[in-house]
């Protein structure tokens, strides 16, 4: 072959590579994968996460995630995650490649008594493909795994298996898009799916649903009500699953969508209702929705209640038979109707929480009549057409009757209220109460009559109004009560799991699942609103509650006053800060952007100065001073290691000074203790040398500057005299210092140059002859100017803004408060009626976002003025705190501004023009 035809044949190649690797990139991979296409026919549940570093820390806020951790399933997937990062060597591998993918997972029946977890992972670019193939080249070269690839039906799968356990995980790779089981056989499932693309997905009936649009949605869950019992069936014994399904006919299918917020879960969302004949939608379609009203008569060892929101009660009997052999039913069928022609509005089934798992639930029917006197006179009526003794039993003011009906709920209220073979009855209020024996509806009364009812309950009622107002089905469960009902009802190989999941199980005791009709439903059979809600009782500080019609926002209700400003901490992932504020108790609380108090720890005593963000030994926490003590508590609440650091007994701390952060080393903590005098410790309560303590002349006018310039620790230290100290972390005098400022001091300093040299780094302050100084660490004054006029009476402070890079000046003169900023030029100026010093702040959060807040102690004012001098809101905010905490959301233009008010503590948004 010639040397040119072998360059065109070799061209001619590049050119068919490089057109297939355009169409491709073009056509194949242009065409986004839709993950539910691949989820099989038969997922009983479909959760998608998005946000995942968000997903864990609310996780962890709820302290769901301390419970999720004592699951053995979790536990095993802790210690994968424990291999991956060994691997890989780095740490929080998994973390960052999930990162915020959209990520499915399904949950599928996979044989007699087992289910499988299908999940799905994109991979979003070429460094985690290569991060994916690492990992499994690493698992092949380890012993301990081994790892092969097969074929199937045109597909490659990759199986990774432990050596001698049997365990393994066998993953698709389709289109950069990971498909992964521990069942090889879900896996096919969605191979097979893929040979068919035009068959409607699992979600095709919410496509155009898309809750992760909305705010704050942790993730979504999708659900199968139809296969629903199947899945339970792998838990609950066969006589049990039936009235599951019987339940779950409401409804055919549903989109929740998923929010953890402190003390609760809340899913919400959307369900498709059954139409097939015979289903409880059918029974029940066109009922009007309910609202609960049997409180009164639910007693507090309530397990779980099926409660149905009816128009009239005869819906869920249905037609009676025309015709019967039954004599007994021939000669009753009168009086059966007549009974329940007198029922509506709501019934329910209730199950009492029984003293072990090897007693049967006390079982009861409840149901609502009009007219409850004329109920019992057919009652009497039945039981002596039937030759029922008429003897009873009294509890209380309440009487108890054998009614010598087998089956008689079922006869009244239809085949959900099957199982009262021997029923007995009772009258209360508006309501009859069948139970399937004697003991149960005696237990229930004694509580009725001893108002251990839900209406009675605060914990319960404050449950009650977080759940749906309305409802045509609400399933409530209380799961301590219900403990012993859930051990009998389970498969014996299940109950070991429960057993160990206990934390998990019982740490939201109040369970609520309710569907709510459209109210067109008569017209267009449109979905159920459905809410699920899992709830543990506030046993915390504070209650939250909204602020009302005076007030956007919301507040939190603390059992004792706050003392302390709130102080905004920044989080990750959350577009809100959180807060940290402390009460009359000394009790810090740290509240979550979701106005939630995620964690307390009592102090020794109130925080002076300002609580600081840092990282010590490498965990990342806050650290204050109280007058005795220096604490460094992490991201939950906990004291660490060394920490709090006790301070000698002639020390009264009034300040705390910390290195920057990001400084050469860990954090040096420089302790103001009255007077002139000046402490510096390490994290591990070693003292400085020469700082034991560093002794002052004069009273110190603000607290310390520490500066860290060049590697070396600069204090700046001024005092009320005029002069200004810099000192070394040995306590030494730096060259040029002191220096004074030809004036008095009674203002912070600020440094707004940190340069590479002491002569490069430029500090700013204000003296009160109203001049403005900025000087160099090497000792030399660089720049003077006069801000605003002075006299013996005025007080200038410098106020610098939150992030500490740009500044105005306060200057207060009797009543009157004027702010000029550095050039002189007045911002605005305000007549108080009380004296004394007005607290100040300044926010900066761009040049047209500027915020000064004025702050009058005596009434409790802050009046919140934005850059043109106009006061935000119209009027002043209460506020019992020297300052207040301010955020800015650019995307909605939106001022998020915190206070305390007494007990309280208030968000507030303020929408810009």
């Amino acid at each position: 072959m010639s040397k040119k035809l072998l360059v065109f044949l070799t061209g001619l190649f590049l050119l068919a590579s490089l057109a297939s690797y355009v169409y491709y990139r073009r056509t194949v991979a242009a065409v986004p994968v839709d993950p539910w296409a691949l989820v099989p026919d038969d997922a009983v549940l479909v959760a998608a996460t998005r946000d995942h570093p968000t997903l864990v820390r609310h996780l962890k806020e709820t302290q769901v995630w301390d419970n999720l951790t004592t699951v053995r399933y979790f536990q095993g997937l802790e210690n994968t995650v424990v291999l991956i990062d060994s691997l890989t060597g780095s740490r929080n591998v998994l973390m960052r490649f999930l990162g915020r993918k959209k990520v499915l997972t399904s949950v599928h029946v996979t044989g007699q008594g087992r289910f499988d977890v299908l999940l799905q992972l994109p991979i979003g670019s070429v460094r985690e493909y290569r991060q994916v193939r690492s990992l499994v080249d690493a698992l092949s070269r380890d012993p301990q795994f081994r790892v092969r690839t097969r074929e199937y039906e045109g597909a490659l799968l990759t199986e990774i298996s432990e050596v001698g356990t049997g365990r393994g995980i066998t993953f698709l790779n389709h289109r950069n898009h990971l498909v992964m089981s521990p069942n090889p056989g879900l896996v096919e499932a969605v191979v097979r799916r893929l040979a068919a693309p035009e068959q409607p997905s699992v979600a095709a009936d919410f496509q155009n649903t898309d809750f992760f649009r909305l705010r704050d949605v942790d993730a979504t869950l999708l659900i199968n009500y139809r296969r629903l019992p199947q899945l339970l069936g792998v838990f609950f014994r066969a006589d049990v699953v039936p009235g599951i399904g019987s339940v779950t006919s409401l409804v055919l299918d549903g989109q929740l969508e998923m929010k953890l917020a402190g003390n609760k879960v809340v899913f919400s969302g959307f369900a498709n209702p059954e139409t097939t004949a015979g289903s409880l939608h059918e029974q029940l379609r066109g009922q009007p929705a309910q609202r609960l009203r049997m409180a009164d008569v639910l007693s507090l060892r309530t397990a779980l209640l099926v409660h149905l929101g009816i128009g009239e009660a005869r819906v869920l009997r249905g037609a009676r038979p025309a015709a019967t052999t039954d004599s007994l039913a021939a000669s009753i069928n009168p009086l059966l109707d007549s009974l329940t022609a007198g029922m509506s509005k709501e019934a329910a089934l209730a199950y009492l929480a029984p003293a072990s798992a090897r007693v049967s639930p006390g079982r009861l029917a409840v149901v609502w009549c009009a007219q409850p006197a004329r109920q019992a006179i057919l009652l009497g009526q039945l039981r002596r057409v039937v030759g029922a003794s008429p003897s009873f039993e009294r509890v209380g003011s309440y009487q108890i009757y054998q009614m010598g009906v087998p089956e008689l709920p079922a006869r009244l209220l239809g085949p959900l209220f099957a199982g009262f073979r021997q029923p007995t009855m009772a009258v209360v209020g508006n309501y009859v109460v069948f139970g399937d024996d004697a003991a149960a509806l005696r237990t229930w009364l004694q509580d009725v009559v001893a108002g251990q009812v839900w209406a009675r309950s605060p914990t319960q009622v404050s449950f009650l109004q977080e759940t749906q107002p309305l409802a045509r089905l609400s399933v409530v469960l209380d799961t301590r009560n219900a403990w012993n009902l859930l051990l009998r009802g389970l498969v014996e190989e299940r109950r070991a799991g429960l057993l160990r999941n206990e934390s998990l199980f019982k740490r939201f005791p109040q369970v609520a699942l309710q569907f709510v009709p459209a109210a067109n439903e008569a017209e267009t059979g449109a979905q159920y609103f459905t809410q699920l809600l899992l709830r543990h009782p506030l046993v915390g500080p504070a209650v939250a509650r909204p602020q009302g019609s005076i007030g956007t926002g919301s507040l939190l209700a603390f059992k004792t006053p706050l003392s302390g400003s709130p102080t905004l901490v920044s989080v990750a992932g959350a577009t809100r800060p959180g807060v940290l504020v402390q009460d009359a108790a000394q009790v810090l609380h740290y509240i979550t952007p979701e106005n939630v108090v995620a964690w307390s720890d009592t102090l020794a005593g109130p925080v002076v100065g300002r609580i600081q963000r840092q990282t010590v030994a490498g965990r990342s926490g806050y650290l204050l001073a109280t007058p005795s003590q220096l604490h460094f508590l992490d991201e939950q609440g906990r004291s660490t290691p060394t920490f709090p650091l006790n301070l000698p007994d002639s020390v009264r701390a009034s300040g705390l000074s910390v290195s920057p952060v990001g400084a050469f080393g860990a954090p040096r903590l420089l302790v103001t203790g009255g007077g002139g005098n000046l402490f510096l410790y390490d994290t591990k309560g070693n003292a400085y040398p020469n700082w034991l303590p560093k002794r002052l002349d004069f009273n110190l006018a603000a607290p310390p500057l520490y500066l860290v310039v060049g590697g070396r620790d600069v204090v700046v230290v001024l005092l009320e005299n005029g002069y200004v100290y810099a000192f070394d972390q040995q306590g030494g005098v730096y060259p040029g210092f002191p220096i004074s400022l030809g004036a008095r001091l009674q203002s912070e300093a600020l440094a707004e140059t940190v340069g590479p040299t002491l002569n490069r780094t430029r500090i700013t302050v204000v003296n009160q002859h109203g001049e403005r100084v900025t000087f160099s660490l090497a000792g030399d004054v660089v720049g003077r100017s006069r801000v605003a006029t002075w006299s013996r009476s005025s007080v200038f402070r410098l106020i610098p803004d939150q992030r500490r890079r740009s500044y105005v000046v306060a200057r207060e003169e009797g009543g009157q408060l004027d702010l000029f900023d550095p050039t002189g030029r007045k911002l605005l100026g305000q007549k108080f009626l009380t004296s004394g010093q007005k607290p100040v702040q300044f926010f900066d959060f761009g040049a047209e976002q500027r915020v000064y807040v004025l702050t009058e102690p005596g009434p409790g004012k802050a009046y919140v003025y934005d850059r043109l001098g106009r006061l935000l809101g119209g009027q002043p905010f209460d506020s019992s705190a020297p300052e207040i905490g301010l955020e800015y959301e650019a995307t909605t233009k939106t001022y998020h501004l915190y206070r305390t008010i007494g007990p309280e503590l208030r968000r507030t948004s303020l929408e810009l023009k």
